[in-house]
């Protein structure tokens, strides 16, 4: 039926065609939901393999600029969110990501399909970590596709900042003299 060759390193995916989900196994750590539909499929040219990823694993952000990338795009823009060394003058040893990864997935779509609404939305991915985190490493990729530069920024901007409020995300941060949980709101 799918013409491409997936090939994973997750616990679970999701394969929705016409919004109808297909576990998929493969390996260990994170869970992947591969959102597509069946356009494009018989096309020379394949289409974006758009994807929602929460993992314990570093982030490949060359695989999740790919998933956004679609053919009838002539933008794609990318925000990478890495962690910090140091929040109000105090230095950062670690952080540490928990999620309720049902909800975050499904949440996350929400996002998705509300930028969708907003623009000419051609390709998407997001992949946020989970557990422990250092300084320097990337927390969060969401990457977006459009026919145009300005929709692209727009669209990443919205993605970021709403799934930033709504997802159920949380991050703890540790400090040389402590820890303290942060809001979603910057």
């Amino acid at each position: 039926m799918c013409k491409q060759n997936l090939k994973f390193d997750s616990a679970l995916y999701f394969l929705s065609v016409s919004r109808r989900s297909l576990p998929l196994s493969c390996g260990e750590g994170c869970n992947k939901v591969l959102i597509t539909d069946k356009s494009g499929w018989g096309e020379a040219k394949p289409r974006a393999n758009n994807m929602i990823e929460i993992t314990n694993y570093s982030i490949d952000t060359s695989k999740i600029i790919a998933a956004a990338t679609a053919n009838q795009a002539g933008a794609v823009n990318v925000f990478i969110g890495t962690v910090r060394n140091q929040t109000a003058g105090k230095a950062v040893v670690k952080l540490e990501y928990e999620a309720y990864e049902p909800m975050a997935i499904s949440e996350m779509q929400k996002v998705i399909d509300a930028a969708r609404e907003k623009w000419p939305v051609t390709g998407w991915a997001i992949s946020h970590r989970v557990g422990t985190l250092v300084p320097g490493e990337v927390a969060v990729v969401v990457a977006i596709s459009t026919p145009h530069r300005k929709d692209s920024f727009e669209a990443c901007q919205f993605i970021i900042d709403t799934l930033k409020k709504t997802v159920p995300i949380w991050k703890k941060e540790f400090f040389l003299d402590g820890d303290q949980w942060v809001s979603a709101h910057p």
